[in-house]
Order: C-alpha cells, then sequence, then structure tokens
C-alpha cells in the first residue's frame, strides 16, 4: 500500500502539467454534474409556478411535467451541442472549441438567473436551460478526448477519471446549495435564481483557466503542426524535446495519424464510422452510455429529494440533507476509485463488479420499499423519526453509490476516450457524449412519473438492466488499462501489431535523423 501511494505521488508530480489541465478543462464538467433540477420540489417554486391545486396539495402531475422539463430541456440542448463540438473541434481545437461552448453555457446561465416567477419567468428558464445544455454538452464531448489526447498511458484512466470526481463535486455542491437554500429561504425568487446564478462560478473559472493550458499535441499533430506538437508534449511530460521517451511517443501518434491518411485518403467521413475497426467502437460508445443512463443513478442524482421522500425522508428539510449526504458519498467513493483502483483493477472487472453490486442493492431497495413502505411520499410533509426500515434503503442507497463510483460512473468516459483513434476522436466523443445526453434527456423526463406510477417496481426495473444488460456487456469489451491510444487500433483490427511497429520503427528512425543532423548542425557552429 505504502508502494502504491508513493508511486501515485510521483507519477502526480511528474505529470502535473497535465492534471492542472484536466483540473481546469473538467471545470466545465462540474456544470454537468451541477443541475439545479432539485429546486422545483421547494413550495414556493411550486406556488410561483401554478403547481398547487385549489385545495393546497400539490399537483403532482404538472409538478412532475415542470420537474421533468426543467432537467431534461438540458439535456436536449446539451445533446445537440454535443453533435455540434465534433466539425468544430477538428477544425480549431480542443481548447479553442471550449472557449466557445462555455461562453454559450453562460449566457444560458444569466437567463435562468434572471427569471421571476410566472409562465413568463418559467419560460425564461426553459429557454436559459437549452442555451446552457448546448454549452455544457459541448464541454463533455471536447473534455475527455482533450484530457486523454494529454495523458500519458500508464496513467491515462485515472487522469481521464477525474471527469467523474467533477461530475460528483458539481453534484455534491448542487445538493448542498439546495439544502442551504431549503433552510434559509421559505420564500423569494432566490429559490431558484441563486442555485441558477451560482453556475456561472465554475463557468467562470474554465474560462479564465483555459487561458493557462496548451493545445492537444495529438491535435497539433493531426494538422500538421508537428514541431509545436513535439514543444507542447515536452512540455506536458516536464522533459526536453530530445528525450528519447518523448520522441519515442510522438513516433507513435506520426505513425498513427499517418496510417489513419493514408486509409481515409480520397475518401469522406463515412470512412470514419464504418472504416475497418471503427464501427464497432461507436456502437460501444453508444451503448455503454445507453447503459448507463438506465442504471438508476440518475434518476436518483436529479430527483434525490422526491426519491428519498418517497422511501421516508420527508420534509424538506429531512430529504434535502439525505441528499447532500448522498452527495458526499458519491464524491468521497468517487476520489478514492479514481486514484487507487482504476489502473489496479481495470475496465473490464471494474464495470462487472460495479454492475452486480448495484443491481443487487436495488433488488434489496426494491424488496423493502414494496414489504415496508414509507408513512408518506410528500417532499414536503414533515415526518420527524424516520422508521428503521426507511433508514435502511438510505443506507442501500449510500452503498448503491460507492458501487456505481467504482465502474459505471467515472470508466464508460475513461473508456471511450481509450478506444478512438485520434483523427475520429472528435467523432467518437461527440457520439457517446451524444448518446449520454440523448438518454440523460429520456430518463430524466420519465423518472418523475416512474416514481409516481411504479413505486418500488422502479428499483426492480433498474437492478434487472444492471445485473442482466451492463454486467454482461461488461464482458464483451476489451480491456484497455495499460495500452496507449495508438494500440486501440490493433486491438479492434485496424491494423496488425506487425504493421504498427513498424511505422512505429520508421517514425523513430527519421526522428533520430532529424535530431541527428541537428546536433551536427550545432557541433560546426
Amino acid at each position: 500500500m505504502g508502494k502504491l501511494v508513493l508511486d501515485t505521488e510521483t507519477s502526480i508530480f511528474k505529470n502535473i502539467r497535465v492534471y492542472w489541465l484536466a483540473f481546469i478543462v473538467y471545470w466545465g464538467i462540474v456544470l454537468f454534474g451541477y443541475d439545479t433540477g432539485g429546486v422545483v420540489s421547494a413550495q414556493y417554486f411550486l406556488e410561483q409556478f401554478g403547481l398547487i391545486n385549489d385545495d393546497g396539495t400539490k399537483n403532482v402531475q404538472k409538478s412532475n411535467d415542470v420537474s421533468s422539463n426543467v432537467v431534461s430541456v438540458l439535456q436536449a440542448g446539451a445533446f445537440f451541442g454535443a453533435l455540434g463540438s465534433a466539425p468544430i473541434s477538428a477544425k480549431i481545437g480542443r481548447r479553442s472549441t471550449m472557449f466557445i461552448f462555455t461562453l454559450i453555457f453562460c449566457i444560458g446561465a444569466i437567463l435562468t438567473t434572471v427569471a421571476k416567477g410566472g409562465s413568463k419567468g418559467l419560460a425564461e428558464i426553459y429557454a436559459g436551460r437549452v442555451i446552457s445544455g448546448v454549452g455544457i454538452g459541448g464541454l463533455s464531448a471536447v473534455a475527455p478526448a482533450y484530457v486523454s489526447e494529454c495523458s500519458p498511458k500508464d496513467v491515462r484512466g485515472r487522469i481521464t477519471g477525474l471527469f467523474q470526481i467533477m461530475v460528483a463535486f458539481g453534484v455534491m455542491i448542487s445538493y448542498f446549495m439546495n439544502y442551504g437554500i431549503g433552510i434559509h429561504f421559505a420564500s423569494g425568487f432566490q429559490i431558484w435564481q441563486i442555485p441558477f446564478g451560482f453556475q456561472l462560478v465554475p463557468g467562470g473559472i474554465l474560462a479564465v483557466g483555459l487561458l493557462t493550458v496548451k493545445e492537444s499535441p495529438r491535435w497539433l499533430a493531426s494538422v500538421g503542426r508537428r514541431d509545436q506538437a513535439l514543444e507542447t508534449l515536452a512540455y506536458l511530460r516536464r522533459e526536453t524535446t530530445s528525450s528519447p521517451a518523448v520522441l519515442h511517443e510522438m513516433a507513435e501518434i506520426e505513425a498513427a495519424i499517418e496510417e489513419e491518411r493514408e486509409a481515409r485518403r480520397g475518401l469522406g467521413w463515412k470512412e470514419a464510422f464504418f472504416g475497418k475497426g471503427n464501427f464497432i467502437r461507436f456502437v460501444i460508445a453508444f451503448v455503454i452510455f445507453l447503459l448507463q443512463q438506465w442504471a438508476g443513478q440518475n434518476s436518483v442524482n436529479y430527483y434525490a429529494p422526491q426519491i428519498f421522500a418517497s422511501i421516508g425522508y420527508t420534509g424538506r428539510k429531512n430529504n434535502l440533507l439525505a441528499s447532500g449526504i448522498y452527495g458526499v458519498v458519491k464524491l468521497v467513493a468517487t476520489t478514492l476509485f479514481i486514484f487507487f483502483g482504476v489502473e489496479t483493477l481495470g475496465r473490464k472487472l471494474s464495470l462487472f463488479i460495479s454492475a452486480m453490486g448495484m443491481g443487487t442493492l436495488f433488488f434489496i431497495i426494491g424488496a423493502i420499499l414494496k414489504t415496508h413502505p414509507p408513512p408518506a411520499a410528500n417532499a414536503n410533509v414533515v415526518v420527524s423519526n424516520p422508521p428503521p426500515a426507511s433508514k435502511a434503503m438510505a443506507a442501500m442507497l449510500y452503498i448503491y453509490v460507492c458501487f456505481y463510483s467504482m465502474g459505471w460512473g467515472p470508466l464508460p468516459w475513461v473508456y471511450v476516450s481509450d478506444i478512438f483513434p485520434t483523427r475520429t476522436r472528435h467523432y467518437g466523443l461527440a457520439t457517446a457524449s451524444a448518446s449520454q445526453w440523448l438518454w440523460n434527456f429520456v430518463v430524466s423526463k420519465v423518472t418523475p412519473d416512474l416514481n409516481t406510477d411504479l413505486g418500488y417496481k422502479m428499483f426492480l426495473m433498474f437492478a434487472t438492466i444492471n445485473i442482466g444488460g451492463m454486467g454482461v456487456f461488461s464482458l464483451l469489451i476489451p480491456e484497455t488499462k495499460g495500452r496507449s491510444l495508438e494500440e486501440m487500433d490493433v486491438i479492434f483490427g485496424s491494423i496488425t501489431q506487425e504493421q504498427r511497429q513498424a511505422d512505429i520503427d520508421r517514425q523513430e528512425r527519421a526522428f533520430n535523423r532529424v535530431t541527428s543532423h541537428s546536433d551536427l548542425s550545432t557541433e560546426k557552429v
């Protein structure tokens, strides 16, 4: 254990510039996790937007519709933002693309922040959420590719896995933001204006932070800016441009790009999707996020107050505090796994254990909810002391999120960042991100009604998907731990190992000739 910690510290120090880049870039992912759907359960919000019946009770159907709309319109915008990011990222680079989508997000955040009550205010919230969604979708597609392309292969899983840590951080902030609002503001537009306005803080950090990082060396090499790519790679690795390790990595990058360029010469975008060894990667990228979104986690994320109320934690203070604790557990579990587990267990085993654990716990929660239903299911009706069965179900949710955080939370992003070659990575990440947002939209739209109509059966449904779908899928995909991005072409059959090695050797010889010539010229001077 001591050696593992020492190796981790050495790795972080050596790759500190890559960690800094990931830290900055992933502030856009905090926005991904920081979703303020929880404000719609506040009594004042219900009153201001006409979600209360004449007798003073909550109109469940209208509340479900608005709740799902506030969350899902952001996902709809994100879907189109993710798809639109691919051609922009390919043309102008990862860094500039992220800056553009950050500005788009901030415009949407401002619009939701200034919204007042009534139908006009709700329309402003919807419009702002769609615009913000376009920004978040673009950021979520570009950020993992950007970080992956800058990371060394031995710690790439750990660094790209910071994605999920920042998601969990955003989720935790949103829960405690809603908790604080629920305690200190019983009425007033601040109930939604403060949570929506706070989004500008991570957005601003990202916009300023992007000025301190460099462009992806793999993107630079793919557009012919070879010298700049080598300098950037050496900078990120904290080595000189003549370092054998840097030259070898650069040769590997150049070899892969040249192979892809030759394979696609005279062919259009169809080759990117249907070329040898490529189509299966896009299938994996689409399916892995379809399964992730139906794992049940995002239903808990977006509607945690309502779900905790449904299992007995009623009263706004109780269910928001339970949600906040859930956010803390998720952040801690994700952080521990990313730093100490992702490069140890590997992708396949982690995903399999995660799916089995989540499915088992959901079956347990569903069974308890069936046999010991809670005394109340209204998030605004206070039950001072939740019964033991409710506490047991809350405990199961806390353990569940630990299993989620060791596999199906962080690893889909790590995995799809691994498997695509440089020239199609932006298309692959855009496809993966669009799939994530598409199913995110569907799940967030239907969850309030599922929770109302199915009750305990919703947990049984998610349990079945976890074990029968995600567990089986985990066993079918190839392992990518410890393999370079360029080796993925060999794994997926785009090229043979022998051809790839010959191409690398040729590129290294070319680099050595250039270096020798440069040294000779220096000696003569």
